[in-house]
């Protein structure tokens, strides 16, 4: 028998489940990354801007911090630093440095080289300005000079170069803010530009001013009358603070005049600091009462500026607290949603691997019981095929020469004589037996009810007039408990021992024994032939049969051999 073409089915399965197995990736239940609604951020961010124009600062911060959160980081970023730069020039405005800090250096992270140079220029620039209004100048000059070597336009740089030269007048270094600012008023891109020239002449008259060169005055006026002419409000407010601070020396009253009308367009502007400023130099430049007063507005004014101001640092908190809460929640949410997918994903993942197994169990089944079937039909043909042989050999062995002898003795005998007519008949009546013999070892064996019968029956054929076979306890035996398989184990085992000692023992007395030993049936086998050593025993097929039958039903089996003291095997199976 080829094995190999046995085993072919299974070989296959294992390498088709293999390759399965292999080809089975594990699925990660991935999130796609949601695409931001460009349309609502900007409209946020244009809401955002009017109420910044309209100097609703608080509604203003609301939809830029909005607009911020709706933003995706990875892809947005422009908008988030734009949304950013606003927040920290509403604080600015407000008062709040520390929190525009805060805001604009948030910005600094979603910076990249691709971007366009205003943007890194923006941010820095804001820096530099919250470091001036905190008094730190050394931060704010290097912030400025950061911005400054960011990729932008000649005009931004110049704009720089003046922010620079006020850090430099609030350090009091007027001779630096002087090398900045004077070349500045020979650039046709800042003279072109009304608004930028005037602070130019504005700043760099109050610094020679400072430095006692007569020139200052001629600047500021100049300064003064372009702000006028464009409608400045900001630009008029310092410069009439300046001119006031220029005058404060020399002519008291028009010192004094000047600080009025800064007072009035700082407080247009609603500009704090230069309100502040303004007051400061009307109480410097009025006598009596009048002085008096301002020094209440001035006190009055500075408390609910503080106040104002903490007011809108705590309301600014709350914006931004309110709206990361909003966002905690959210992503909370999309998060038990995620959770909640995954597990359903891993549900499906596990019922398609239980519907994979039982797939796989069912083909396995398939393979295995076409396997034993056809293997089982193998070893039918095989089993026949031997029983052939042996069926043969015996009828070759045993049957043969008695066949030619008897047809040989009625050729050459006269039949018509009793004698011979009898030796006949005997000869005839052997070959019968024998025939009988050969066909109850080979045929199917009864395991129902008719099981006892047979086996009674299979025995006594055994009988003869040479050799007695005595039965002790088989009545005794609840035989239709005893399984199927091991009925005929114990049938085929017995006929084995009963053919062996008719073919070797030469005996005359054989007796079996049965009994109940433990939920064991014991059979005892004895006989008073011959005998035989081990070493015989283990050439003879029969009895390596008999071992082999009774260990696959979990027997077990001893054999007793003198030589010619008899043969004795004992051998048990579990009922």
């Amino acid at each position: 028998m080829n094995l190999n073409k046995d085993h072919f089915p299974i070989y296959i399965l294992i390498i088709v489940l293999f390759f399965t197995l292999q080809s089975c990736e594990k699925k990660i239940l991935k999130t796609p990354e949601k695409k931001s609604n460009l349309k609502e951020i900007d409209r946020l961010i244009d809401l955002g801007d009017y109420y910044l124009e309209k100097t609703k600062y608080d509604s203003a911060f609301y939809y830029h911090n909005k607009a911020k959160f709706l933003c995706n980081p990875r892809t947005d970023n422009t908008r988030i630093i734009y949304s950013l730069e606003r927040m920290s020039e509403i604080q600015q405005n407000q008062g709040d440095y520390y929190g525009s800090e805060t805001s604009i250096t948030e910005a600094i992270p979603y910076l990249n080289k691709a971007m366009d140079g205003t943007y890194e220029c923006g941010i820095y620039t804001y820096l530099g300005i919250i470091n001036l209004r905190l008094f730190d100048y050394e931060n704010a000059l290097y912030f400025y000079n950061k911005a400054l070597n960011s990729k932008i336009d000649d005009v931004r740089k110049l704009k720089l170069k003046h922010n620079i030269a006020v850090v430099y007048m609030a350090k009091k270094d007027y001779n630096r803010a002087i090398k900045f600012l004077l070349p500045m008023t020979l650039r046709k891109k800042i003279i072109n530009d009304p608004a930028s020239f005037s602070k130019v002449l504005d700043n760099l008259g109050y610094s020679y001013f400072k430095v006692g060169n007569p020139k200052g005055i001629d600047y500021l006026n100049r300064a003064l009358k372009i702000k006028e002419q464009i409608k400045d409000d900001w630009g008029m407010a310092a410069s009439y603070l300046h001119l006031s601070n220029y005058y404060k020396e020399s002519n008291l009253k028009l010192s004094n005049k000047y600080a009025q009308l800064g007072y009035v367009k700082a407080t247009k502007v609603n500009s704090i600091d230069e309100r502040l400023e303004a007051l400061a130099a009307l109480i410097q430049t009025s006598t009596g009462n009048q002085s008096k007063n301002y020094s209440e507005k001035y006190i009055q004014l500075n408390d609910s500026i503080n106040k104002a101001r903490q007011k809108s640092r705590n309301q600014f908190a709350k914006i931004k607290y309110d709206s990361r809460i909003a966002k905690e929640e959210n992503l909370k949410l999309k998060s038990n949603k995620i959770i909640t997918e995954l597990q359903l994903e891993q549900q499906k993942n596990r019922n398609q691997l239980l519907y994979f197994l039982v797939a796989i169990g069912i083909t396995i089944t398939g393979f295995l019981s076409n396997y034993l079937i056809t293997k089982n039909k193998k070893d039918k043909i095989k089993i026949s095929y031997d029983t052939e042989i042996r069926i043969a050999k015996k009828l070759h062995d045993e049957l043969a020469n008695d066949v030619f002898q008897t047809m040989a003795f009625a050729e050459t005998q006269d039949l018509s004589s009793n004698q011979n007519k009898n030796v006949m008949l005997n000869n005839l009546y052997a070959i019968y037996s024998r025939t009988r013999n050969i066909s109850n070892e080979n045929n199917s064996i009864a395991i129902g009810s008719e099981f006892i019968n047979g086996f009674k029956e299979m025995i006594s054929g055994f009988n003869s007039k040479e050799v007695t076979v005595l039965v002790n306890g088989m009545n005794l035996i609840e035989w239709m408990k005893l399984e199927s398989n091991k009925k005929i184990v114990v049938y085929r085992v017995v006929q084995e021992l009963l053919v062996n000692m008719r073919k070797h023992s030469k005996c005359s007395l054989v007796v079996l024994s049965f009994k109940n030993n433990k939920n064991k049936l014991q059979i005892d086998y004895s006989d008073n032939g011959i005998g035989a050593t081990l070493d015989e025993q283990n050439l003879r097929n029969g009895l390596r049969n008999i071992k082999n039958r009774i260990e696959a039903v979990k027997g077990s089996i001893a054999f007793d051999t003198n030589s010619h003291k008899g043969f004795k095997t004992s051998f048990s199976i579990p009922i």
